[in-house]
């Protein structure tokens, strides 16, 4: 059930089962010569929504813009301040709450959003410990979770590719967007095949370092057919990780 296709009347009787729901977060991000630019917003995305759509839990709009300064070197790359992101995650955590939910689980997708994710979830539950009067201020309880940490996800994704998956446009990801979205896999041989590991600081020094936007990565094997296989896995275990969420 995605929040986007739902009416206000729909939402109004899912509340009434439960208070929780599902909110994908990535990024707008380079992914390499051969991935797409809305990989860690895609990913998290269709994980989400095939598992709502399997058991009915609310699916909401994807947070697809994130903390991404350090790929600006690099065409089609939209970043946020940490700042930026924090206030946008307040107030999208406050309208929620207004409406009635109590537990908010973000799926994340993109591993530089991790620190002001978290910040943000501090600067909320501090709002509302120094202003508890205030309307909306009841219970809320916050979580995020990187797909790819999913039980079981990251053994799948090893069996699958077990050298050269990498840290930015892995393997892993591509497939599962190729998955999603197979007229859009894009196949030219990649030099070197295997991309180089190394520190970066902001986006020049990443292109320096990075010059294909790789890192570590040898994506040239990723298959649909894998990224299935990861998505299987992850619905599954996002399922059961999602229900004791909402059980807690």
């Amino acid at each position: 059930m995605q929040l986007a296709l739902s009416t206000w009347c729909d939402v109004e009787d899912y509340l009434r089962s439960s208070k929780a729901l599902i909110v994908p977060i990535g990024s707008m991000e380079q992914h390499g010569p051969t991935g797409l630019i809305g990989t860690d917003a895609l990913c998290p995305e269709v994980i989400a929504r095939r598992a709502g759509d399997s058991e009915g839990m609310l699916i909401g709009p994807t947070f697809n813009v994130g903390c991404a300064q350090h790929h600006l070197g690099f065409p089609g790359t939209l970043t946020l301040r940490p700042s930026t992101m924090i206030a946008a995650l307040e107030d999208w955590c406050a309208s929620l709450a207004r409406h009635g939910f109590e537990r908010i689980y973000f799926l994340n997708g993109h591993g530089g959003n991790t620190a002001t994710l978290h910040a943000a979830f501090a600067e909320i539950y501090a709002q509302r410990s120094l202003n508890p009067d205030r309307p909306g201020a009841g219970s809320l309880t916050l979580y995020a979770r990187n797909w790819w940490e999913l039980p079981a996800v990251m053994e799948t994704c090893r069996q699958l590719h077990p050298a050269n998956d990498g840290m930015h446009a892995t393997a892993s990801e591509i497939a599962v967007t190729w998955a999603a979205y197979p007229e859009q896999q894009r196949r030219q041989k990649l030099k070197p095949r295997v991309a180089p590991i190394n520190t970066f600081t902001d986006a020049r020094n990443y292109r320096e370092n990075f010059p294909d936007g790789r890192i570590g990565s040898d994506p040239s094997q990723a298959t649909a057919a894998n990224g299935e296989k990861i998505i299987a896995a992850a619905v599954q275990a996002l399922l059961a990780d999602f229900r004791r969420f909402e059980r807690r």
